[in-house]
């Protein structure tokens, strides 16, 4: 009577390329016999395409890095011509940082295009998007259960690496400290991780729980960052499946897992 989609929308070690793909048809599947899901094809779509969610910070008015979508590498250079290098070509379907390129110069972008380097990844589709380096070397992450506000973390970034998940198996330990204060001020406890609990302007959140509505989930978050060229809040990613903070109780305060139970139970017997 209930389905929990609980799959990574990204191909990973445990999430091939092919499951992805599979769960899409999947979860058309359920839906088409009346079956209800938490966190369905829609917000599964959103997940797996990197445009869509560009799509929907434009349509929803929230700041987003300029973006152009390609579907063949050779297509790059040109895309890229009205863009601010650096840019990054991120794969329309990835996570945790997973074949993002940043080129500095618009002959680095050929050079690599001319080598067949570019990874347009499983759909062949890519974005060529404007690099906004962050005011305080810090990216956010707002999470929302049942449009509801559930819980926000700063997380560091490190140049060498776009891979910003926070979750158990994310290779945690190689956050460093963000500063606390700035832009989004909050105490938090960092735990060992170097992530950062803050509580969030109350218009942020009403931003990103209009973001998770427009992907249909049910729990989800959604990242932004401060830019330091002009500070203003510009957002970049909407991630259908809460894959929740590692050592939550002592960075969050609290485990968010039984929540998200509760909500489970409240939806399977409604």
């Amino acid at each position: 009577s209930l389905v929990v989609n609980r799959v990574s929308a990204y191909p990973s070690a445990a999430s091939e390329p092919q499951v992805v793909l599979y769960v899409k048809q999947y979860l058309a599947y359920l839906e088409s016999i009346g079956t209800r899901v938490i966190n369905g094809w829609r917000s599964y779509e959103v997940g797996t395409s990197k445009a869509l969610q560009m799509h929907i910070f434009n349509k929803l008015g929230l700041h987003s890095p300029n973006s152009r979508v390609i579907h063949h590498a050779g297509q790059a250079v040109e895309a890229a011509e009205k863009l601010q290098f650096p840019v990054l070509v991120k794969p329309n379907v990835g996570g945790s940082g997973a074949g993002i390129t940043l080129f500095n110069t618009r002959k680095e972008l050929a050079r690599s295009v001319d080598a067949g380097e570019i990874d347009l990844g499983i759909d062949r589709v890519a974005l060529i998007q404007e690099y906004l380096k962050p005011k305080d070397d810090c990216i956010y992450r707002v999470e929302i259960l049942n449009d509801a506000f559930l819980y926000a973390i700063r997380l560091p970034i490190l140049e060498e690496s776009f891979n910003y998940c926070p979750a158990d198996g994310c290779n945690i330990e190689r956050f460093d400290y963000c500063p606390v204060g700035g832009s989004s001020p909050g105490d938090g406890d960092s735990g060992t991780s170097g992530i950062t609990a803050f509580e969030p302007d109350p218009e942020v959140i009403e931003k990103v729980k209009q973001a998770v509505a427009a992907s249909g989930a049910d729990i989800g978050g959604v990242e932004y960052l401060v830019s330091a060229a002009d500070d203003q809040l510009y957002f970049y990613d909407i991630n259908p499946l809460s894959n929740f903070v590692a050592n939550a109780t002592r960075v969050v305060g609290f485990d968010p897992v039984p929540r998200f139970v509760d909500f489970i139970i409240q939806k399977a017997t409604a």
